[in-house]
């Protein structure tokens, strides 16, 4: 398949489990046994007949994100991981992942065989993660500047140096592929060989349902005021107001196929992530919310951070960005401008179906999208 000869880099293995559920924790309420009055529980029993007991709901996810890794560089609350590589050749260009501010990076790495993660190091790639993690409220004033102009050039760095490589194919999801596209933006000499997006919002027009709730009449400062950073829970409920419904009709749907067990389980295990996300920093969300979601800045070509003005058409790297047609969080209209405005000459968009979390996650994405990013990177990467 083209690899380049490159041996295993030696490294040590970080045999922590990411996420492990816990049996007296389950993800999913579990209705209790059915009492005097009341009418049995449907999916209780469902699962009883499969022989799980209530208390066994939420270890029927098992561990999430095992892939055996190693923390090669920390700065506050980032931590920059390296995969235990699982070929015996690499690609010459090692992978960056840069993952959203707001989501548990495990949705890349969810378990075996259902994780992106571990599809590209079985490809031969040397995949390399950046988990931005839990910011408390002694964060609150990091600002994009401290993601895109200080830890993001660090990390790029730190991979260079460990790979022993002089270029990186930076691969960003959601969030992570605008800070990707902004870093990338005001480095056009950065030593990135390759830039992956995996539907990242660029177009705040398309964003709509967001615009509108968080327009001029929303007070993101009394937010901050309380908070210092966004919550996580509020965060959430963020998300789910973009889809009211959509959390009941899964649910329904998963009666449906109550009986598989592996269906069961990886409605759990996406049901876990979407619950578990993590606080906006306050900085940045304020950014956020003026620069880009008021301002539409980004595509003006007005924003700027640190005092640099960011232009897409300054973008030199092969570009790719992959998209989900049924995207609700970031819906085309919102991320379709990136491949036009970059300035990029080897550029492509591939819209495929599925959703915003099943673009990256679940047997639609093992089918579609990871071969799609392998079939595009594998030559960019020799």
């Amino acid at each position: 398949m083209g690899i380049c000869a490159r041996s295993k880099l030696s490294t040590v293995c970080d045999t922590r489990t990411a996420s492990q559920p816990s049996a007296k924790g389950p993800p999913m309420s579990a209705a209790p046994a059915a009492r005097a009055g009341l009418p049995p529980n449907p999916a209780q029993q469902a699962l009883e007949r499969m022989g799980l007991r209530a208390e066994d709901f939420g270890a029927m996810t098992g561990p999430l994100g095992v892939t055996p890794r190693r923390t090669i560089h920390a700065q506050g609350t980032l931590k920059l991981h390296h995969y235990l590589p699982q070929t015996d050749e690499l690609y010459r260009v090692p992978v960056l992942i840069v993952t959203s501010l707001v989501n548990q990076p495990y949705i890349l790495d969810l378990v075996p065989g259902q994780s992106m993660v571990e599809f590209l190091l079985k490809r031969g790639y040397d995949v390399y993660l950046i988990e931005w993690g839990r910011p408390r409220r002694e964060h609150r004033e990091l600002t994009l500047e401290d993601h895109v102009l200080d830890r993001l050039p660090h990390c790029v760095e730190r991979v260079l140096e460990h790979s022993g490589q002089s270029e990186v194919s930076l691969q960003g999801y959601c969030i992570g592929g605008l800070l990707s596209v902004l870093y990338a933006a005001l480095h056009p000499q950065a030593p990135v060989r390759n830039l992956v997006c995996m539907a990242a919002p660029v177009n705040s027009d398309g964003l709509e349902s967001l615009k509108a709730w968080m327009g001029e009449g929303f007070d993101a400062e009394a937010l901050l005021v309380q908070h210092g950073n966004v919550p996580g829970d509020w965060v959430q409920n963020a998300l789910r107001a973009l889809r009211p419904f959509g959390k009941l009709a899964g649910s329904a749907g998963l009666l449906n196929q109550i009986d598989q067990p592996e269906v069961v389980r990886s409605h759990l295990r996406m049901g876990k992530w979407e619950t578990d996300n993590l606080p906006f920093p306050g900085g940045v969300f304020r950014q956020m919310v003026r620069d880009f979601l008021r301002g539409n800045r980004l595509v003006a070509g007005t924003w700027e951070i640190g005092g640099r003005r960011i232009d897409l058409g300054s973008l030199r790297a092969p570009l790719l960005h992959l998209l989900a047609q049924d995207d609700h969080i970031t819906p085309y209209a919102s991320s379709r401008d990136l491949v036009r405005l970059a300035g990029s000459a080897d550029k492509q968009e591939i819209v495929l179906k599925g959703g915003h979390v099943g673009l990256v996650a679940g047997r639609g994405a093992e089918l579609r999208m990871w071969p799609a990013l392998d079939g595009w990177l594998a030559p960019r990467s020799v």
